[in-house]
């Protein structure tokens, strides 16, 4: 099972410190973040792992390699010359690289979750989201767990069918529209993950985690 991590974004609000490092490899723990994605996909079992870049893109590149050094096959997708395609544009100009069902994982998370390598979506789904409880920056969620009785936030964390994405064209494109037109379909299955995750979107975030992980090693 193929899974790809994004790693295309700006990082704007997380200026200066993305001024001339892109946020991946900015450090959470005393490693890029992105290492830390790459160390739990390869513990769960993922062999081959793509990756998008655009924003300072050489940089991620030069630092990843072809994955050997980190014990994977890492296949880089370039957007630079495009300037981000975002999601579901990225994940469309790399489909045919993909695994019938493939994970995808946003590179601006910290978290404990464990990835499963043979995930299988039920029949007639095409996608399944892991959601959160609601962090502060987020107190109204995005998406509602099977009892539409409250919404919880979406981890950026999901496995998908390439059916989702088939018919869409190339181009610069956001996933939430693709995501909610499934929904009324009932093409979309949800749960709920509990244990720690982190979205690391601004400075003051960064700064957090990075006390709570320097206790954890200390303690």
């Amino acid at each position: 099972m193929t899974a790809m991590i994004l790693a295309a974004g700006l990082g704007t609000r997380m200026r200066p410190l993305t001024n001339h490092t892109p946020k991946p490899l900015l450090e959470v723990g005393g490693k890029p973040l992105i290492l830390w994605h790459i160390e739990q996909l390869k513990k769960s079992g993922f062999k081959n792992i793509i990756v998008n870049v655009a924003y300072l893109g050489e940089q991620i590149i030069d630092y990843l390699g072809d994955g050997s050094k980190f014990g994977v096959n890492i296949l880089i997708s370039n957007e630079q010359d495009e300037g981000a395609l975002e999601t579901a544009g990225g994940i469309v100009k790399v489909l045919p690289k993909l695994t019938e069902t493939f994970l995808v994982v946003n590179g601006d998370i910290w978290t404990d979750y464990q990835y499963i390598n043979n995930f299988k979506l039920s029949t007639n789904i095409l996608a399944s989201l892991v959601l959160v409880e609601n962090p502060k920056h987020n107190p109204l969620g995005d998406f509602y767990l099977t009892n539409k009785e409250n919404k919880y936030t979406f981890s950026g964390i999901g496995y998908y069918s390439k059916k989702l994405f088939e018919d869409l064209s190339y181009g610069k494109q956001s996933l939430a529209p693709l995501l909610f037109q499934a929904i009324e379909k009932a093409e979309i299955q949800t749960e709920l993950y509990k244990g720690k995750w982190y979205d690391i979107g601004t400075i003051q975030r960064l700064k957090e985690l990075n006390k709570i992980l320097e206790y954890n090693v200390t303690k």
